[in-house]
């Protein structure tokens, strides 16, 4: 069987796959290429934007960082069997775990938006270019202290960019929504995943 071009797998929040997760979904399904979006809570209902607390503690205690990353990197060998590219999207916990499949060499491109839990992997080296973007403001820590000390590796597969913003900046459905640098980010995106895609949109 003759593979496909490319594939994207868009790794969602701790919310699951809510109402962002599908406007990105079609929002990349532009690009005239397969888009599929694993749930890794195994739950049909997304929890919501005031049960950010729960979805947290669900995720930790239920999955976990390494079950979802295990989980990504077999989604991706099964897509390499049909597509000639397999990249990953995701956003928040979806791109820190985006980050941690970097080191996948069957892993074609990785985007993280807002992965903050990326601090805890600072010593990964994407194998496969990597775009993070970043809000210049996070709650929990330093966003800046993150940004240098990735700048500092000076890997070649690394590109880095931060918004004004804060945490969830590009979900319109989010509170935290910032129209104009979310347009920026996208954009970004955009022209990241043409560059490595080949494709013209």
């Amino acid at each position: 069987m003759e593979k496909q071009d490319a594939a994207i797998i868009l790794v969602h929040e701790i919310y699951g796959v809510n109402e962002h997760m599908k406007y990105m979904i079609k929002r990349l399904s532009k690009l005239g290429i397969d888009i599929i979006c694993p749930n890794l809570l195994h739950r049909e209902t997304p929890y919501k934007y005031t049960e950010e607390a729960t979805a947290y503690q669900n995720f930790v205690q239920n999955i976990g960082f390494e079950s979802a990353v295990q989980q990504v990197n077999q989604v991706i060998t099964g897509l390499k069997q049909r597509y000639m590219k397999v990249g990953v999207v995701g956003f928040s916990i979806g791109a820190t775990i985006a980050w941690l499949c970097s080191e996948n060499r069957m892993c074609d491109f990785v985007v993280g938006c807002y992965g903050s839990r990326i601090r805890n992997h600072t010593d990964i080296e994407p194998a496969c270019p990597t775009l993070l973007l970043f809000p210049n403001e996070e709650k929990g820590f330093d966003v800046h202290t993150l940004i240098e000390r990735l700048k500092k590796k000076e890997c070649k597969n690394l590109e880095i960019k931060d918004f004004p913003g804060v945490h969830g900046f590009i979900d319109s459905f989010s509170p935290n929504y910032h129209e104009v640098s979310a347009s920026e980010a996208l954009q970004c995106i955009d022209e990241f995943l043409q560059n490595h895609l080949n494709y013209n949109f």
